[in-house]
């Protein structure tokens, strides 16, 4: 025993060392340093819709005590509707809704988690790995319920807006726990379309400010074109796969716990977590705030990375004083506003004309589109469970799900979807090639017969 126990403190102690090792050579600007930059159009409503969600923690926004320097910049007249926990009951955070005329946006802000609210305890807790199913992944059970709710209480609402005001953008946000809740109520609103009028997928946006690890890779990826994520530097609810039920039921024994995760983390590779496929992930496409430097002091000038990354998604926590105080709200906009002012002070002085940024906005809108298509192509190379290959040509899937926007992908065959796509590339590439006469005979094109 005098040589066994020295032994096994030694196996038990070394992989913890070489956890505590890798947590402080890994920075918080570690995951994003080889993303791109983000450009002013795709980041400018986020400081905005930031203040709008800081707006629901007000009790009297005609008093407000918690506003941000000039104010929450919202119109008390657009206000549509207002709830608080007496009107939810406990089974979703408070929220508002906001006509946003000047930026023609129709906003569903949701607040964060209340630690003297039991109801947010129980809509965070309401969950095991692997409980809920959803389009093909998994999500979180809890946060789920709360979406549904808040769908089957406001939908009536939204469908009016939408039908009255075509032209708008419908924007869900929310912080933290209410970011869990306003990812997942984007994703059922896009499964279920014709409750809103049918309406169109490209004018459904969602972000999630601090997000909440709320569904399975395959899913965050996939929902990349609809659902961003905003972390600031160190936040440590993005990094954090500890499941909380495990920490809540355990509070008797939180450091044995912790030390078990911290081998866990440090021993299990990459490539095997990402075969798991109840894993949760934080959702769509990821902007990253960066402000501070490793082994520097204070604070430098915000930059914004942005991605859609399949592995590197936020894996490691980082050990850092400001892993907390990165999670507020109050100091998420704060930074995003700097980084936006920023961004626009550049523009300025590089006097980019009118049309100039909307050449530039359509080119940015290719892009993530190009980033969208390689980040679901990259899952599948990956082995990503339930992950799929989008379709070469792009068209049948669409149309498919315009037609059927309440199918989900575990209704429909694998074998099916690989003959549709199959079918239509033979067709595409006929109608190409061949022209037909009056007889309906097939006649070799004269353009293409010349380049063969």
């Amino acid at each position: 025993m005098s040589i066994g126990l020295p032994f096994l403190e030694c196996v038990y102690c070394f992989p913890c060392a070489r956890w505590v090792w890798k947590r402080f050579l890994h920075t918080a600007g570690h995951e994003s340093e080889t993303w791109g930059l983000a450009t002013t159009e795709e980041f400018e409503p986020i400081p905005r819709l930031c203040r709008l969600i800081l707006a629901v923690y007000e009790a009297d926004l005609r008093y407000p005590l918690w506003a941000p320097s000039g104010g929450y910049g919202i119109n008390l007249d657009w206000i549509i509707l207002r709830k608080t926990y007496k009107d939810t009951h406990g089974r979703a955070p408070p929220y508002i809704l906001y006509l946003d005329h000047e930026h023609a946006d129709i906003v569903l802000a949701i607040r964060g988690f209340n630690l003297a609210k039991e109801s947010d305890y129980a809509v965070l807790l309401d969950n095991k790995l692997g409980q809920r199913k959803f389009d093909g992944g998994y999500v979180h059970n809890g946060l789920l319920k709360a979406a549904g709710w808040v769908l089957d209480a406001e939908c009536d609402v939204l469908r009016e807006l939408v039908e009255k005001h075509p032209t708008y953008t419908l924007t869900f946000a929310g912080h933290s726990l209410g970011s869990g809740v306003v990812t997942l109520l984007a994703m059922v609103v896009v499964q279920n379309r014709d409750r809103l009028g049918n309406i169109d997928r490209k004018r459904i946006r969602c972000y999630a400010i601090a997000p909440a690890r709320c569904m399975s890779l395959n899913l965050a990826v996939r929902y990349a074109d609809v659902i961003n994520s905003v972390v600031l530097q160190d936040d440590f609810l993005p990094r954090t796969d500890t499941p909380w039920e495990d920490i809540f039921q355990s509070l008797f024994c939180v450091p044995c716990l912790l030390c078990l995760r911290c081998m866990r983390d440090a021993c299990i590779p990459e490539e095997k977590m990402l075969k798991d496929p109840r894993r949760l992930y934080a959702p769509g496409r990821l902007y990253h705030i960066v402000e501070r430097k490793p082994f520097r002091m204070g604070r430098f000038p915000p930059v914004v990375k942005t991605a859609v990354p399949v592995d590197g998604r936020f894996e490691r926590v980082v050990l850092s004083c400001n892993a907390t105080s990165d999670h507020s709200i109050i100091w998420i906009e704060k930074e995003a506003q700097r980084a936006l002012d920023l961004m626009l002070e550049k523009d300025r002085i590089m006097e980019i004309p009118v049309e100039q940024k909307m050449e530039r906005w359509e080119n940015l809108t290719k892009e993530h589109r190009e980033e969208y298509w390689e980040a679901l192509q990259r899952a599948v190379t990956l082995a990503v469970p339930h992950a799929f290959s989008p379709s070469p040509y792009g068209t049948f899937k669409d149309q498919e799900e315009e037609e059927n926007p309440n199918i989900s992908s575990e209704e429909a065959s694998p074998e099916s979807s690989k003959k549709s796509r199959k079918r239509e590339s033979w067709d595409e590439l006929i109608e190409r090639l061949f022209d037909k006469d009056d007889s309906g005979h097939m006649l070799l094109k004269k353009s293409q017969s010349n380049d063969l």
